[in-house]
């Protein structure tokens, strides 16, 4: 906060002190809010109010908020950084809760609720004072002027903004919704709020720098958690069921044939199996089923038996 912006600062909050006494004390520029709300504006000028109706809405809170998120959304994406968002964000902060807060401690009415002919109309039921429609205009089209990165996109931002917020403070005025010192009071209430904004740059970045080491370590758990998952995936088969070559030794399971092979080598190289290392195993159709008796075979076909039986020697 440079000493120009802060003396600049400490005038605009005397301008606001002042206005607000002005219309306290019922001095001249209560009467001039009676007078213009007696002429009727929109009665005077018909043909501009369906114009000014649309133009209005260039102080409201809740389009505007939208179109310039959208903005400094994208800017915040392409330079990589999240200051434009949070300072958008700090700016409207502080505009609710000013601006707010002094519409409800005054409470003073509107022209079309008036009550008593001549009267400030403070401390009733209303909330008009400050204009809310003005010092939003202010605030969210001069901080695109306050963000800018270039003089030359700054001067002709503050030229747009100064044209929005001057014309949607003199449409509420035409419409008959604001006394004069409501929108006087709106602009330097949103005068304020910008140039108060450099000093809520430190904490800007600190919440920025928050924001981005928490995001960094987020996408470092998503990355362990990826690697995980893609060392315990199943192995890849064929369309036919058959395992793709190179899926038994990466899934550590070993074919059936080569399973026998180690079992056979397992029993050769064993002392107490020398007998049966060259014998293979016979499948259960080759083998000779045996009963407790013996062979079912006949004498005659059994393998070495005899044809003749057995007589008395002679």
């Amino acid at each position: 906060m440079s000493v120009a912006r802060t003396s600049l600062f400490a005038a605009t909050l005397v301008v606001y002190a002042a206005i607000v006494a002005a219309v306290v004390q019922t001095s001249y520029l209560v009467r001039l809010d009676w007078q213009l709300m007696l002429f009727r504006p929109y009665k005077q000028w018909p043909q501009l109010h369906p114009f000014l109706d649309y133009f209005v809405v260039l102080g409201q809170r809740g389009p505007t908020a939208v179109l310039v998120t959208a903005w400094l959304g994208w800017r915040s994406w392409r330079q990589r950084t999240l200051r434009p968002l949070l300072m958008l964000g700090a700016a409207l902060l502080l505009l609710n809760v000013s601006v707010g807060a002094a519409k409800l401690g005054m409470a003073r009415e509107g022209p079309h609720y008036a009550t008593t002919l001549g009267s400030n109309e403070m401390w009733l039921t209303g909330d008009i004072f400050p204009s809310g429609h003005t010092a939003n205009a202010v605030v969210t089209w001069g901080i695109l002027a306050y963000l800018a990165s270039t003089e030359r996109a700054r001067r002709r931002l503050s030229v747009v903004a100064a044209v929005f917020a001057l014309g949607v403070g003199a449409t509420t005025v035409y419409l008959g919704t604001h006394w004069v010192s409501d929108v006087l009071l709106g602009w330097v209430a949103g005068l304020l709020i910008l140039l108060a904004l450099p000093w809520c740059e430190p904490l800007a970045a600190r919440v920025e720098e928050h924001v981005l080491a928490y995001w960094t370590r987020l996408r470092a758990a998503g990355k362990l958690v990826t690697a995980a998952g893609a060392e315990t995936a199943p192995a890849a088969t064929a369309p036919g069921g058959a395992a793709t070559p190179g899926s038994e030794a990466a899934s550590g399971r070993t074919p059936a044939g080569a399973a026998g092979g180690a079992i056979r080598h397992a029993h050769a190289a064993h002392p107490g199996h020398a007998g049966h290392a060259s014998r293979p195993h016979a499948v259960r159709s080759e083998r000779t089923p045996v009963t407790p008796a013996g062979s079912r075979r006949p004498a005659a076909e059994r393998p070495g038996g005899r044809t003749t039986p057995l007589g008395p020697r002679a």
